[in-house]
């Protein structure tokens, strides 16, 4: 009675929780006292509020592990899946054949020579996987990107064991069309001499999750061979749920070291790809690369290199241990290891035969053919500004289309949404997933089974639209002749606003899949959710002396640049959204607002200046800030008044309007980094006035003074 009576607020509790709960507090013989009720409640809640409990998740095949297991476990048996039974179907002919595979057996972990099994031992890398005889190298890239990302492998990988409860059952979940999918498999795995056909173990860990986990992917795609040769697209969103931005490594002009750090602090997924050589099998090529191949991409850094600098950018080949890597510039062992003075040289090259390498960009992007990244959010590219977090999402689930087999006209079906403002850049983004088997999908439907256009509501002109064929050389992570289709496709758009109609057009195949559009939010729409995240941490005299914040990412320099300041300000000074941080265009104009030598970067006494402003700053923001992280443009002759460098300067109204205009958003607020612009030009060009005035009412400037004034300060 006395959970009963303090349970009322709690909306729902499964009957599973109930009987742990029952276990944890009765078979104990405990009473349960409030101490315990508190524990009790913050579990029941803990179990509502994940996203992933047990009520949403779709089994495949009806199959219920917990259900499956305490029925082996009270039978004392092992469990035998015979929905993919451990048999050639599993494996399919089609990789039978072109592997050639006979003699092939299935064997449980526990009975292979190599030593006791485990399904993780430590914590899971990349480096645990192996790639087989598969040609799932475009599953496995992605894998290994995953591994890197606590977020997304909890929801892929539930605990589990060769000893505690083991009854020869494991389970995984994947994302399909817009939820969690369940596989259930036995550990039953086709070897041939004890040796594994797919997936392999490392000899001296013997860590089965990658195994095991490339076996339910082979079951909920249908076999092996469905393994065999495929698309980054679709792995990474069957492990994240994500959207994919594609970037064209050959046409795209791109910062690649900051798109990789933006997407890896956004806990992106990313993957890329070489492309064909002569034939349409991977080949090793002379440079150590493997052709028609994909690989994860595992960071991004600015070395120091001779008297410069030099981007690199860091790839795993899922061949792993032993296997092939790069042989070029900044490969292991290469010459320009030797020559850089970079003090983090002992951190990022590791020599060791274990798949990951370095490359310069400049080889990357000749050698590779795109880099995919898959966020939560869409992340453009427009402006150099890599991710943008105020979208909105129209979801279009269980979507079927009946197709026409007769070869009439395409059937279609049509979804509205609409631009309500003006916004720079891409703002609309569409995501569409097909069903892992479309009903009825012919064999010769090698295509994408869909055609999508966008028309403006009302008319007949498309405006926007779908290439006919999703079928691009870009998009493709291995291209094949397999009968493979793309079941995920992104296109992005700018639209004016309006209203607009999505029609979806089919003509021989009855089609089921996901629609999803993303439309970016305008500011005064999105600014209490995402643009006045940022925090600063603190006065910024805390996190050390500015003499050791400046050596730490002059790295051995004596000056700094507005790249490495742009690095240093978001990451000493402020948290938060990386758009509603310091932008690299801001941090240049901070630069050439402070530097004299004019050189385009400062030295350790120009840095001292600038510091110094920013603390004061930062003391200023606090002060006349409305809420915390909020300054309203009206406050800014207020915080005019209250910092020490303007003393003495005067600002009109019709200024104070034009400058409102020009640092605040659509709805009159002022970020932390647009205040500090503002503050530091308006006490440069004060001052710039008055040494270059010979009676302080005005001054005279040749032309090329004032184009030089206004055009770099």
């Amino acid at each position: 009675m006395f959970i009963k009576r303090h349970c009322k607020g709690v909306k729902k509790i499964s009957h599973k929780l109930g009987e742990d709960i029952y276990k944890t507090y009765d078979q104990q013989k405990t009473n349960i006292q409030r101490k315990d009720l508190g524990s009790l409640l913050r579990r029941v809640m803990a179990f509502n509020q994940d996203p992933s409990v047990e009520t949403s998740i779709i089994k495949f095949k009806d199959q219920d592990f917990t259900t499956l297991r305490d029925h082996c476990l009270s039978m004392g048996q092992k469990f035998k899946d015979e929905t993919f039974p451990a048999e050639d179907s599993s494996i399919g002919q089609k990789l039978l054949q072109e592997k050639s595979l006979s003699n092939v057996t299935w064997k449980r972990p526990r009975d292979l020579p190599e030593g006791p099994p485990h399904f993780i031992l430590d914590d899971i890398s990349r480096f645990d996987i192996q790639q087989g005889v598969a040609g799932d190298c475009w599953f496995l890239a992605a894998l290994g990107s995953l591994t890197q990302n606590p977020q997304y492998r909890q929801k892929i990988l539930m605990v589990q064991s060769f000893s505690h409860q083991y009854a020869g059952i494991f389970r995984f979940r994947f994302w399909q069309c817009g939820q969690w999918v369940e596989v259930v498999i036995d550990d039953r795995l086709p070897v041939q001499e004890d040796k594994c056909l797919f997936v392999r173990p490392r000899h001296n860990n013997q860590e089965f999750w990658p195994c095991l986990l490339e076996k339910a992917y082979a079951k909920l795609l249908g076999s092996y061979s469905d393994l065999h040769y495929g698309f980054l697209e679709d792995a990474l969103v069957d492990l994240t749920g994500g959207v994919i931005t594609n970037i064209h490594l050959h046409s795209s002009p791109v910062d690649l070291v900051k798109a990789v750090k933006t997407a890896i602090k956004a806990g992106s997924l990313m993957t890329c790809a070489t492309p064909s050589g002569p034939t349409d099998i991977a080949q090793v090529m002379e440079n150590g690369l493997v052709s028609l191949h994909a690989y994860t991409v595992t960071g991004a850094e600015q070395i120091q290199y001779r008297r410069g600098w030099e981007e690199i950018i860091s790839l795993w080949n899922p061949w792993g241990w032993g296997k092939t890597e790069w042989r070029g510039r900044w490969s292991d062992g290469s010459q320009e290891w030797e020559e850089t003075c970079d003090p983090r040289k002992s951190q990022l090259h590791k020599k060791q035969e274990d798949g990951e390498f370095w490359m310069s960009c400049q080889d990357f992007q000749q050698k590779f053919i795109t880099m995919i990244i898959c966020s939560q959010i869409p992340i453009t590219l427009d402006h150099g500004n890599t991710l943008h977090e105020g979208w909105s999402q129209i979801l279009f689930r269980k979507q079927v289309i009946l197709g026409n087999t007769a070869g009439g006209p395409r059937n279609d079906a049509q979804f509205n949404f609409s631009v309500q403002e003006p916004t720079e850049g891409t703002n609309v983004v569409m995501c569409v997933t097909v069903a892992v088997t479309p009903p009825n999908l012919k064999a010769e439907d090698a295509k994408f089974p869909l055609n999508f256009q966008v028309i403006p509501a009302g008319s007949q002109r498309f405006r926007e639209k779908f290439p006919p064929v999703f079928f691009s050389s870009f998009g493709n992570a291995v291209q094949s002749s397999n009968n493979k289709f793309r079941r995920n496709f992104t296109m992005t758009y700018h639209l004016s606003p309006g209203n607009y109609v999505v029609v979806a057009q089919t003509r021989r195949t009855s089609v089921e899949f996901l629609l999803r559009i993303f439309l970016k939010t305008p500011d005064s729409d999105r600014h209490l959710s995402s643009h006045f995240n940022l925090r600063m941490k603190g006065s910024p005299s805390e996190h050390g002396s500015q003499q050791s914040i400046f050596n730490r990412y002059a790295q051995q320099r004596l000056d700094i640049d507005a790249t490495q300041l742009h690095s240093l300000l978001n990451q000493e000074l402020l948290t938060g959204p990386p758009g509603d941080m310091f932008s690299l265009d801001e941090c240049r104009s901070l630069v050439a607002l402070m530097e004299l030598k004019v050189n385009g970067r400062l030295d350790q006494e120009e840095f001292e200046r600038l510091w110094k402003r920013l603390v004061h700053y930062q003391h200023v923001f606090q002060k006349v800030q409305t809420s915390p992280g909020v300054l309203l443009s009206s406050d800014l002759r207020k915080a005019i008044e209250n910092t020490d460098f303007l003393r003495g300067i005067f600002i009109s109204r019709e200024l104070l309007h034009l400058v409102t205009l020009r640092y605040s958003d659509s709805v009159g607020r002022v970020s932390f980094p647009s205040l500090v612009c503002f503050l530091m030009r308006l006490e440069a060009m004060a001052k710039t006035f008055r040494n270059l005035s010979k009676d302080g009412k005005g001054l005279y400037l040749t032309e090329m003074e004032w184009m030089s004034l206004v055009m770099y300060n």
